[in-house]
């Protein structure tokens, strides 16, 4: 484009009409803002997402309203339009993990599957989210390990919640001897799940899961918060050993008997 020959054929007659088009342009991008604003409000995206869909929103309106400036000064945008076009595909294919990351980050944000403080599981990695991101999603794991995992693979991921409904069930499995009452164990594992963290409803429940070779299987479904979930798994656990001991149950291991018969 030739400048000078543009500043040259600059007059009142176009600058007047453009200074008005871009004075009413900007009144009008600030009323739709607004109006944007409180659509936003009114969502259940959260705070990140929201400011990115505004910064793009107020982005895409000023360069719309910056063409129709330069169309009204005369300048052809038809060729500013395709170099722009050519760039955006240049610049998508260059960061196509990233815009697909983000997209990624957008719909967890909108679809909300889980939040910040949640113990979920993405795929095979469990874990607390620490912060939902618009590229990365962190989970802290119960090791202290902080794990980063891209929003595309989450929203192709199986993702589980663990803290949605704000209660988790633990269950327990535990053996005892054939030789120990079923109703002697069971009211130990019951005994064994008082617990204070432990919710009195849905109640415990104790019953035979199999009958396995050397022992009988019992498993032990208690309800907690799930923020509890940790400390009640292991103060149970440590309950159980106790309350066998108390009623004198064998936690066996497997075995194998073998009984000789004298011959003649």
């Amino acid at each position: 484009m030739d400048w000078k020959n543009f500043i040259k054929s600059l007059t009142l007659e176009n600058l007047i009409p453009s200074i008005l088009l871009t004075a009413a342009g900007v009144l009008i991008i600030r009323l739709l803002m607004k109006l944007f604003d409180k659509a936003l409000e009114r969502s259940r995206l959260q705070r990140t997402a929201n400011s990115m869909l505004r910064s793009g929103m107020k982005l895409l309106l000023y360069f719309l309203l910056g063409l129709m400036v330069c169309s009204q000064l005369g300048v052809d945008v038809s060729s500013l339009v395709a170099l722009l076009s050519v760039v955006s595909l240049a610049i998508s294919l260059a960061v196509q993990g990233a815009l697909s990351n983000t997209v990624g980050g957008v719909m967890l944000l909108a679809t909300h599957p889980f939040a910040a403080g949640d113990y979920v599981e993405i795929g095979a990695i469990g874990g607390t989210v620490l912060e939902v991101g618009l590229t990365y999603t962190k989970l802290v794991t119960p090791d202290n390990k902080v794990i980063s995992i891209p929003n595309s693979t989450a929203t192709t991921q199986e993702i589980t919640n663990f803290s949605a409904s704000g209660s988790r069930r633990v269950e327990l499995i535990v053996s005892a001897s054939y030789d120990s009452p079923a109703a002697t164990v069971k009211q130990a594992l019951l005994e064994a799940a008082a617990v204070e963290a432990v919710l009195a409803e849905p109640a415990p429940f104790v019953g035979v899961q199999s009958y396995d070779d050397s022992a009988i299987a019992y498993v032990l479904r208690i309800w907690c918060q799930s923020q509890d979930y940790w400390d009640v798994y292991y103060a149970v656990n440590e309950r159980i050993k106790e309350q066998f001991d108390e009623a004198g149950i064998v936690m066996t291991y497997p075995h194998l008997n073998v009984h000789l018969d004298r011959m003649g």
